[in-house]
């Protein structure tokens, strides 16, 4: 028997699709029933990898952990990656498929790459009882629908009725849920079984006449009105998701003494990659972090990221452009630099692209490790553990840390004959099981760089890394840790019963023939999957 199918489709990005998705998931699941996400494709240069190695949006590998299954390839079939000039990576069923411009991929997605979304939509509706579907951008983009493989002919293979849902934390989300449902075509209206307004802050009350208005205008119900929900540390899709700066933490980054938080500046690349990387930094109260896009932000920085990249030498050349490079180097003088993936590959002396993977020849780095990289074709894609090889970190005695994370890079580093590996990691495929060096750092171990993304996901690891810069930096240790793990924990659930008691959840699983069992808030929090 083939699954159920329920859609979430926004008025447009960063509505909140992504984060309902996984709050629907989670519903499903505790309900018992078997639940797996779908988006056919995804815009995003924030992936993950799944056990096997391939490669999908990093959205899709949060709405899995919400159903609490493994990520699965099938759950995202299309990956597009954008590299600048209008053109995108293509990322089919894990692997690269081909660089093509917006022009090209619009004209020959769905005769090309519609017959791989069927298949991997046919193995998830095989194998569960419902499937979540997530769209992209907005259903109403009338310059795109013919070639669209995301939305409303999504909707129509999966035979699946549909949740319409408007930011109003933007403003205007009346004229946008309006807007939307009047461009779809009757057919496609069917479709939408009622409107969600989302990211609300204060009197609930306020919005009654308006959605009253609306549910006559659209003979749509409104299915609820779902609140603003702070710090929830779960993975966001886009750059658009970044934290924001506020006045708490400039004050905190302001802040002296030796019990301050440590200071931690990640440079904000304009072809940023994995940036939630640092979201289990983010939330450990004894560091404050700060994403940096000039010099002045990186004033006062204990420790400098240098974080993954889509673009490694055109965000190399962009930090010389804006004077970062040398604050990089002034600051690896005296203090605690790190580099990951391709924030690694610029601490190196050089990047070559002989076959302009990336981009137009070579480039030199910055000169702060001993390794030299070239792009390639192919790309690695690869789930990896393992331990740091020195015992010292920042210069602080550390025990044997375990390390856990994933690849996801097209260079291959060259390191050079001084050179000290950072890890020793064993990689784990379907077909075979190798132990391999990763990384490198500095002989007195204030600089190190890894492939590793999710590094700092690990509490080891993080909580080390922690504990040995606020050594360095003379700080006292850190009063407190966090468990990122139960965090996490804690925020799906959080997300699953905010959105169980906004959201009319009955009528949705009578959308797809089954019954909701409503459950205590309380309730909600305490099961676990």
């Amino acid at each position: 028997m083939m699954a159920r199918a329920v859609m979430v489709l926004g008025t447009s990005s960063h509505a909140g699709k992504s984060l309902l998705t996984a709050a629907l998931c989670r519903i499903f699941a505790r309900q018992g029933y078997r639940v797996a996400p779908f988006k056919s494709q995804n815009m995003s240069l924030n992936s993950a990898a799944t056990p096997e190695g391939l490669e999908i949006g990093r959205a899709q590998a949060l709405q899995a952990e919400a159903a609490g299954i493994a990520p699965s390839v099938h759950m995202n079939p299309i990956l597009l990656k954008p590299s600048g000039n209008m053109t995108s990576q293509v990322i089919v069923h894990g692997k690269i498929w081909g660089h093509l411009s917006a022009a090209e991929y619009h004209q020959r997605r769905v005769e090309e790459l519609m017959p791989a979304v069927r298949e991997s939509y046919a193995k998830l509706a095989a194998e569960n009882d419902v499937i979540v579907l997530e769209g992209a951008g907005s259903p109403a983009e009338i310059n795109l629908k013919q070639h669209d493989i995301v939305n409303m002919r999504m909707a129509e293979l999966a035979d699946a009725m549909c949740l319409l849902v408007g930011d109003i934390d933007r403003g205007g989300v009346f004229a946008s849920l309006l807007g939307t449902v009047e461009l779809l075509e009757p057919e496609e209206r069917a479709r939408i079984g009622g409107f969600v307004v989302n990211k609300f802050r204060g009197d609930v009350s306020l919005l009654t006449s308006g959605i009253r208005m609306m549910e006559d205008r659209l003979a749509k119900p409104c299915l609820g009105v779902v609140p603003h929900l702070q710090n929830l540390m779960l993975d966001e899709e886009d750059s658009l998701g970044l934290p924001a700066s506020d006045s708490l933490r400039d004050s905190l980054w302001a802040s002296t003494g030796n019990e301050r938080p440590l200071r931690i500046a990640v440079i904000a690349f304009p072809s940023l990659s994995n940036f939630t990387d640092f979201d289990a930094l983010y939330s450990e109260p004894s560091a404050v972090v700060r994403f940096c896009r000039n010099r002045t932000q990186l004033h006062g920085a204990d420790v400098i990221i240098l974080p993954g990249s889509k673009q490694t030498v055109e965000d190399l050349l962009w930090m010389r452009s804006e004077g970062l490079d040398a604050a990089v180097m002034e600051h690896a003088g005296d203090s605690l630099i790190v580099g990951i993936c391709g924030g690694m590959q610029m601490l190196g002396r050089h990047i070559f692209d002989p076959d302009e993977i990336e981009s137009s020849g070579s480039i030199e780095a910055l000169g702060l490790l001993p390794i030299n990289t070239t792009m390639q074709v192919s790309k690695i894609t690869l789930a990896g553990t393992g331990q740091m090889v020195m015992p010292s970190l920042f210069g602080q005695p550390v025990g044997k840390v375990r390390l856990c994370g994933y690849e996801i890079h097209v260079g291959e580093t060259e390191y050079l004959e001084e050179a000290q590996p950072f890890a020793q990691l064993v990689r784990r495929t379907l077909e075979q099981t190798e132990s391999v060096a990763d990384g490198c750092i500095s002989s007195d171990s204030r600089i190190f760089g890894t492939y590793l993304h999710g590094l700092f996901d690990e509490d080891e690891f993080r909580h080390t890394f922690i504990a040995a810069a606020r050594a360095f930096c003379h700080l006292t240790p850190a009063a407190e840790l966090n468990d990122w793990k139960a965090k996490r924990r804690d925020s799906l659930d959080r997300l699953a019963g905010v959105v169980s008691q906004s959201l009319d959840m009955k009528r949705i699983f009578e959308w797809v023939g089954l019954t909701y069992q409503p459950q205590d808030a309380r309730d909600i929090g305490e099961a676990v999957l």
